[in-house]
C-alpha cells in the first residue's frame, strides 16, 4: 500500500499553482488544528462529498444537474454533524479492515475486525478524528507539494514516488503523529477540565473570601478588646487617681483634725 499514489499525481499535473497552493493550505490546516475544526471539517467534507455524488447522480438521470447537486449538498450538510459519529465508525472500521488484510492476506471473518475498528473509533471519537484529520492533512498537502515541485523541477514525480514508497510511507506515519501531538496543543480543554477548573477558581474565591471575613473579625475583635483594655486602663487609672486623692484627702483631713 502506498500513501503517496503516483496515479494521483499524474491525474494532478495540469493543476495550477494557485490550485496546488490551496490544497496544500488546506492539508497543512487539516493537520494542524483538525479537532478544533473538527465540526467544519464534517461539515465541509460531507458537503463537497455529496454534491459531487449529486453532479453525477443528475448527469446520469439526464435531469437538472446543478439543482440535484445542491439539493443533496444542502441536505447532507444539515445532517453532517448528526452523521459524524457514523462516519467515524465506517472510517474506523474500513482502517480496520485494510490494516487487517495487510497484515494477514488470508484472514477470514474481516467483518469482525471491521466492527472492532468501527467501535475503537467511535469510543475513541477524539483521538480518532485527530489521527484522520492529521493522516489526510499531511496525504493532501505532500500530494499538492510533490506537484507542484514537479511541475517546478525536471524530474518524473509518479516514477520517484513509486521508487520511495516505504520511505515516504514511514514519512507519512511520522508526520501524522506529529500532527497529533500539535492537534493536543493547538486543541480547546475538554469541558469537564474547564469546570474542574472553574470551580477550583471559585472555591479559591470564597476561601480567600471567608479568610478575608475571619481576618476583618479578627481585627475587630481584637480592636474591640483594645478599646476594652483602654478603657478598662482609664477606669483603673481613674480609680487610682480617686484612691490617691482620696488617701490625699484623709491624710489632709486626719492632719487637720490633728492639727
Amino acid at each position: 500500500m502506498q500513501f503517496i499514489v503516483p496515479d494521483v499525481l499524474s491525474a494532478a499535473r495540469g493543476l495550477s499553482f494557485g490550485a496546488t497552493g490551496f490544497l496544500a493550505l488546506v492539508g497543512l490546516l487539516l493537520w494542524a488544528v483538525g479537532w478544533r475544526w473538527h465540526r467544519f471539517w464534517v461539515v465541509f467534507g460531507i458537503t463537497l462529498s455529496a454534491g459531487v455524488l449529486g453532479l453525477g447522480a443528475g448527469q446520469a438521470a439526464g435531469g437538472q444537474v446543478m439543482v440535484v447537486g445542491v439539493l443533496v449538498a444542502v441536505s447532507a450538510g444539515m445532517l453532517a454533524l448528526e452523521l459524524a459519529k457514523v462516519l467515524s465508525f465506517a472510517t474506523g472500521g474500513t482502517a480496520a479492515w485494510v490494516a487487517a488484510q495487510a497484515v494477514l492476506p488470508q484472514a477470514h471473518e474481516l467483518w469482525a475486525v471491521f466492527m472492532a475498528g468501527g467501535l475503537i473509533g467511535v469510543v475513541l471519537y477524539r483521538l480518532w478524528t485527530m489521527l484522520c484529520t492529521s493522516f489526510v492533512g499531511v496525504v493532501v498537502a505532500w500530494h499538492a507539494l510533490i506537484t507542484a515541485v514537479d511541475q517546478l523541477a525536471p524530474f518524473n514525480a509518479p516514477t520517484w514516488v513509486g521508487d520511495h514508497a516505504a520511505a515516504l510511507n514511514g514519512g507519512v506515519v511520522a508526520v501524522t503523529l506529529l500532527g497529533v501531538l500539535v492537534q493536543v496543543k493547538t486543541s480547546p480543554p475538554a469541558e469537564g477540565t474547564a469546570g474542574t477548573a472553574e470551580d477550583d477558581h471559585h472555591d479559591h474565591d470564597e476561601h480567600h473570601g471567608h479568610d478575608d471575613h475571619d481576618s476583618h473579625d479578627d481585627h475587630g475583635h481584637d480592636h474591640h478588646d483594645k478599646h476594652h483594655h483602654d478603657d478598662h486602663g482609664h477606669d483603673g487609672h481613674g480609680k487610682s487617681h480617686k484612691q490617691v486623692k482620696g488617701s490625699w484627702l484623709g491624710r489632709m483631713v486626719h492632719g487637720r483634725k490633728a492639727a
